[in-house]
C-alpha cells in the first residue's frame, strides 16, 4: 500500500496526509512526517537528496535539479545525517557536484561505509587520461570524449611485442564500462561520445595521483593498482568488510 492509499490520522476521521496552511500536503518537500508514524526529521526533498548521495556515484545540478537544490537548502542536516553514518558530504559549488566518501581520520576507526572499486592498471591509466581531458578543456566546456580515442590514447601501454590486440581492446572496453557504471563517463546526445564527470576532479585528486604514479613504477604497468576508489552505490565492486563495531 502506498501512501496515496492511505487513509489515516492523528484524531478520529481527518485524512492523511494531512493539509498544509499553504493548501499544500504531506507529499511535498517542505514538511518532515510523511506517513503516519515517520520518525524523521528531514524535509522530504532532503530525504531525496539523501538517498541520491547514498545511491552514488553522485548528486549533481545538471541532472538533479530539485535534489541539488534541496541539498543546498538543507546542507547541515543532510551532512549530519552522512555523520552519523560515519560518511563525509563532500560539495563543489563551482561545479554543482555533491557525493560522499568514507571517514577517514586517525583518531576513529571507522567502517568502511562506501564501496571501494579496485582499480586495475588500464582503469588506472584510463582516469588518468579523463582527468586531463578535464583539466585542459576550456572553462565552461564540458570534456567530451570517444572510446576508440581514448583506447588510441591507451596503447602507449600495451606491452612491446604484445601479438594479441584483441586482448587489449578488451581490457581497454572493460575499464571504459567500470567507468560509466561508476558515473564517471556519461553519455551525451551524439551517439558514440561522452562527457567526462567532472567529479573525476575531486574523487582523483593530485595525492592520489601521486601514489598511482609510484604504483606505477612498482608495477611496471601490471596487476591492480593499490589506489581504490570509493564509489557510493558502485554495481559490481568489493565492499570492505568490516564488522568491528558491530553489536
Amino acid at each position: 500500500m502506498t501512501i496515496d492509499e492511505l487513509e489515516q490520522a492523528d484524531e478520529p476521521g481527518a485524512a492523511w496526509p494531512p493539509t498544509m496552511p499553504d493548501g499544500t500536503d504531506g507529499r511535498t518537500d517542505d514538511v518532515t512526517r510523511l506517513w503516519p508514524g515517520d520518525a524523521g526529521t528531514l524535509l522530504a526533498g532532503s530525504r531525496r537528496a539523501l538517498v541520491q548521495l547514498l545511491r552514488g556515484p553522485y548528486l549533481s545540478a545538471a541532472r538533479h535539479a530539485q535534489l541539488w537544490g534541496a541539498l543546498q537548502r538543507d546542507e547541515p542536516a543532510v551532512r549530519a545525517r552522512l555523520a552519523d553514518l560515519y560518511l563525509e558530504l563532500i560539495v563543489d559549488l563551482d561545479e554543482q557536484i555533491a557525493f560522499v566518501r568514507n571517514v577517514d581520520v586517525d583518531e576513529v576507526d571507522a567502517p568502511r561505509v562506501v564501496r571501494t572499486a579496485p582499480l586495475t592498471f588500464m582503469d588506472t591509466a584510463m582516469l588518468l587520461h579523463l582527468r586531463q581531458q578535464l583539466l585542459t578543456a576550456s572553462a565552461g566546456e564540458r570534456a567530451i570524449v570517444g572510446q576508440d580515442e581514448v583506447q588510441d590514447h591507451l596503447a602507449v601501454y600495451r606491452p612491446p611485442g604484445d601479438a594479441d590486440p584483441a586482448g587489449f581492446a578488451k581490457r581497454v572496453n572493460a575499464s571504459w564500462e567500470k567507468l560509466k557504471r561508476y558515473g564517471i563517463l556519461a553519455p551525451t546526445s551524439t551517439e558514440g561520445r561522452f562527457e567526462v564527470s567532472p567529479v573525476l576532479r575531486l574523487v582523483f585528486g593530485p595525492d592520489q595521483i601521486a601514489a598511482v604514479r609510484a604504483e606505477y613504477a612498482r608495477l611496471g604497468g601490471h596487476g591492480i593498482v593499490n589506489s581504490p576508489l570509493d564509489v557510493a552505490g558502485a554495481a559490481g565492486s568489493s565492499a570492505t568488510e568490516d564488522d568491528g563495531g558491530a553489536e
